[in-house]
């Protein structure tokens, strides 16, 4: 209930409380509080004399009271707890000493080693830049995985989308990225990922060798959806100050969607309507203000970006895919069918595509990739014919050396999540397979 403007004048009035506030109310994860002068994005402190003090992010405004999302669970909190201005929250002290280590959305670490204490301030919530400061994607990224080197190869400055189901391998590939792309430094950020599953990710999947020039920011699914979304906007900037050092980087995020379900929290707390399935305008406006700060920029380094969608029963048109594949660069889509036969990285060659490729590759390249995608849909064309037995061997000499290389092609193409393969050594071997046959 909304506080009339004689209670508040009381509250306001209470010398001890200036130039903060005091709590009003608390409703789930929101608290609210009478603020003067507050602004959404500021950060305070809420005083508890029974538990540790509590920050948290303005959010919104209703009525006379301000709305704040606590970093973390508001138990213990209460009508008439003071309320402090924090400050300083939306900046971030970060330095080299952040390469092999694990941090949380408010840089601390997580792997058991010492501070983390920076010397370079930088904004977390900066700002897109200017697209005439960006320079062309005209160098390719080598990933290490053969089949994305060959046939949607990725640029510095890139930015792609890897959408799957739940089970597609879709980690695993992130991982593969991480440990086997040529870049200079990793930013891999986890976004509410299930908390079982960091330690394992980080020793057995990107393992020691991965972690030497990576940094890995992690807010869990239990977090609060502030900490969440404001992990990935901290990666970001962290990608940012390593570009501004002429570096080539690799920002690899895990996922867009659950950090949309984090904006989809904070904006109904907010009383913000929802909109498409659930999902309030927010979401749809924050989407494109954080990818659109990848990339490249005019005397410095790169920031190419692999961002995870999770596809929510593999429908590539439910609003956080659909959004997402519009604000990217190219798309990579796992298949369950693959993922479910052993077949790993289970990526969909033919519904797969880098824009930027055919501006990266040579003319003999491209060829080559038009060729096998050709044999891969003349495959995909007569595959029920070919199952139920009604394609007679003979019959098509096109389809019979789909029906011969497809096998060997989509076998040449698995990949262990340690192997890495150098882009000339994919180009060699497709060239003598296809010669070959």
């Amino acid at each position: 209930m909304a506080l009339d403007l004689e209670h508040c004048a009381e509250i306001l009035q209470a010398p001890d409380l200036v130039p903060g506030g005091r709590v009003t109310r608390v409703s789930g994860d929101t608290v609210e509080a009478i603020l003067p002068h507050a602004r959404t994005g500021a950060v305070y402190r809420i005083r508890n004399d029974q538990r540790d003090d509590l920050l948290a992010e303005v959010i919104g405004f209703k009525d006379h009271s301000t709305i704040l999302a606590p970093f973390g669970t508001p138990r213990g909190i209460g009508p008439g707890q003071s309320v402090v201005p924090e400050g300083g929250t939306d900046e971030q002290k970060v330095g080299d000493e952040w390469l092999g280590r694990v941090v949380d959305a408010l840089g601390r670490p997580l792997d058991g080693g010492p501070p983390l204490r920076g010397s370079t301030i930088i904004p977390i919530y900066a700002p897109a830049p200017n697209p005439m400061e960006r320079h062309p994607i005209t160098r390719p990224l080598e990933t290490g995985v053969a089949v994305i080197d060959a046939m949607m190869t990725s640029g510095e400055g890139q930015r792609l989308g890897v959408f799957a189901g739940a089970g597609a391998g879709k980690s695993t590939l992130l991982a593969m990225l991480a440990r086997n792309s040529d870049a200079d430094v990793t930013v891999l950020c986890l976004v509410g990922e299930r908390g079982r599953e960091v330690r394992s990710f980080i020793e057995h999947t990107l393992g020691k060798e991965g972690m030497e020039n990576t940094v890995v920011l992690v807010a869990t699914g239990d977090n609060a959806a502030i900490l969440r979304m404001r992990v990935a906007f901290l990666a970001t900037s962290l990608a940012e100050y390593f570009r501004d050092q002429g570096r080539k980087v690799l920002l690899v995020m895990d996922s867009l969607t659950r950090l949309a379900h984090a904006g989809r929290e904070l904006g109904l707390a907010a009383g913000e309507p929802p909109a498409t399935r659930g999902y309030p305008p927010y979401v749809f406006a924050m989407l494109p203000k954080l990818v659109e700060r990848a990339g490249n920029h005019l005397g410095s380094g790169s920031i190419t970006a692999f961002y995870s969608v999770l596809v929510e029963g593999d429908d590539m048109t439910e609003p956080v895919a659909d959004s997402v594949r519009a604000l990217l660069d190219g798309h990579i889509i796992l298949s369950r069918r693959q993922a479910e036969a052993g077949r790993f990285p289970a990526i969909d060659v033919l519904a797969s595509l880098s824009r930027m490729a055919e501006e990266l590759i040579s003319p003999e390249h491209l060829q080559l990739t038009r060729r096998v995608r050709e044999i891969f849909s003349i495959h995909a064309e007569y595959q029920d014919l070919i199952q139920v037995g009604a394609y007679r061997p003979g019959t098509n000499r096109i389809v019979d050396r789909a029906i011969t290389l497809t096998p060997k092609l989509t076998d040449y193409f698995l990949q262990g999540r340690t192997d890495s393969r150098s882009l000339a050594t994919t180009i060699q071997g497709l060239e003598e397979l296809l010669v070959n046959e």
